[in-house]
Formats: structure tokens, sequence, C-alpha cells
């Protein structure tokens, strides 16, 4: 791989270093040279062990749990290049915290999605690659330029082999009414037909799943999500699935969260296979039999590769 200009270096902090590992390899490049410790106190230490002058600096960091500390690392490391005279830096996101408070839900709400971009942007990054928002109109609440990766494609092109030419025995399902746009792409990427759940949501994180919208009986039914976090949504669907006469459901998602109950409704669902991928590492106690880890790495290098070469990212999703 021939590069041009000025030089490019990848940096992981602590929460996603296998997945910047792997971007590193897809991209034939050594891994910059870093550390992320903490005082005695539980402040974050950074040290940089390498110069980043003139350099295209890509930070890996997911704001995934511990949220409060990845942000922090996250921050503190590009304001770390900038301070060390980088000439650009771009916050490599795969999976972005708090894109669920992007709106004020009630009276005195925070949007604690756009202070995570102000705090971003304010520290000195001029760019942010990220995967999946719960929210698209997150990029908007950035002042800099924000290149949004899907995470249909890795996952529909994975599922489409097992369908195969049987589109007609599959069907696809969106949990809720908030992902029947997800779930019609993903639907027409395969082939097959679709279906909406229709839920009812008595309070936060507790769901009643109330109608199906479409034919799920004999079907194998693919259930489509952009992420899973108390699996409370993906399981009471799966059960209202399989109630209407489903053959088989198989779930995929882009970020699994698995906070709480998570594993434990998962483990009594009816779901047969779970796939996901890995913008949020997974400890092996939420590692279950029939989940499949799908790497995020190629799609992320390969944007990587386009931004640095000023490229566009869109031919990535044709």
């Amino acid at each position: 791989m021939n590069f041009h200009g000025k030089d490019i270096k990848i940096f992981a902090a602590s929460a996603n270093q296998r997945v910047a590992k792997q971007i590193s390899e897809c991209l034939g490049l050594p891994m910059g040279k870093s550390e992320v410790a903490t005082f005695s106190d539980g402040e974050i230490s950074l040290s940089l062990f390498e110069s980043v002058r003139g350099s295209d600096c890509f930070i890996v960091q997911s704001t995934c749990a511990p949220v409060n500390n990845n942000l922090m690392e996250l921050l503190i490391m590009i304001d770390a290049m900038k301070r060390a005279s980088a000439a650009r830096i771009t916050a490599v996101m795969p999976y972005f915290g708090y894109a669920r408070q992007d709106r004020k839900a009630k009276a005195r709400d925070p949007i604690s999605a756009k202070l995570c971009a102000d705090l971003i942007t304010t520290a000195g990054a001029d760019r942010v690659l990220t995967m999946d928002l719960h929210a698209p109109q997150i990029q908007g609440f950035f002042n800099i330029p924000v290149d949004h990766l899907l995470g249909a494609p890795i996952l529909s092109s994975f599922l489409k082999e097992r369908v195969g030419d049987e589109t007609d025995d599959y069907v696809t399902v969106s949990p809720d009414l908030g992902s029947v746009t997800r779930a019609r792409n993903f639907a027409a990427r395969i082939g097959c037909s679709l279906a909406i759940v229709d839920k009812r949501r008595q309070k936060a994180n507790v769901c009643e799943v109330m109608n199906i919208i479409g034919d799920v009986k004999d079907k194998k039914v693919i259930l489509v999500d952009d992420m899973i976090d108390t699996a409370g949504t993906l399981c009471n669907a799966a059960s209202a699935i399989m109630e209407k006469g489903a053959k088989e459901i198989t779930a995929c998602a882009t970020h699994a969260v698995l906070s709480g109950p998570a594993i434990d409704r998962i483990k009594a669902s009816p779901i047969k296979e779970l796939v996901l991928l890995d913008t949020i590492p997974l400890p092996p106690e939420k590692q279950l039999p029939n989940f499949t880890i799908l790497p995020v790495a190629p799609l992320f290098a390969e944007a990587i590769e386009r931004i640095y070469e000023d490229k566009p990212v869109s031919p990535m999703f044709v």
C-alpha cells in the first residue's frame, strides 16, 4: 500500500485494542506507540512514545462501558495529539456512547449526544468515523465531518450466503417501529419479505409486544436491530414471533451492549443464533455458544484508507 504526502498512524486507547490492531494489519501498518494508565486517584494518564508531528492520526476508541472512562481517554488522546502538532486527527468510534440521549424526551432533559459531540470537537478532533449511530441525525450535532459507516452490509452478506436461493423461506423482521427502515434495507439486500413487530413501551427498558404486521408463519426469521442493550425488545419480539408459528429465529445487531439481564434473557429466548459485530468487545462471561461475532476492522480499514487519500467513502455502500 503506497501512501502519499504525510504519514498515517493508527493509535488505540483501551476500549478497542484488538480492533485497532486488526485495522493496522489490514493497512499493513504498525500500531502507534502509546500507553493509557491511571493515577492513584483514578485520573487518566496518557503517554505517546512516538512523534505525531505532521501525521494523519486515527484514534480507535469505542465509548462503551465504562463509558465515561473511555470517553475521557479519547478526549485526552485527542488533546495530546493536537498539542503534539498532528496534522489531522480522526476519532474512529466503532460505537458512539450516549447516542440514545439525542433529544428532549421530557422537560429538563439533557441532550447528552450533542454534549459529547461538542467535547470531541473542542478537544481537537478534525473528523469522526463511526458506525450505526442509534440516531443518524447525531451527525448534525458535530461541526466537523462525520463518516457514518453501516453494519448492515457485513451482516447481510454473512446471512445472504446462508439464505442462498431460498428467499421465500425467510422473512426479515423489525423488532419495533423505529427500526423499520433498517430492516427494510436489510430485507432488500437479502431479497426476502419484511414484517414488523408493533410494541408499546410502558417504561424504560420494559416493553410489551402488541402485534405483528406481516406473515411469519412457517418462516425462518431474521430479526434485525442496531444495538442490543438489555435485550428486552429483542427477546419479547422473538417470543411473539414464535407464537405466530415461525420455524426458527436468527437475530443480528451491530452493537452488543448487553447490559443488565441481557445474557439471561437471551439464554431463555427462542433465538437460535445471534450474529453480532465486534464494535464493542465482549468479555468471555458475555459470550454464549450461539453467538457469531463478525469483524468490523476490514470495513474501517477501507474507510480510513479512503479518508487518508481524500477519496469518497460513499462508494462503500453501493
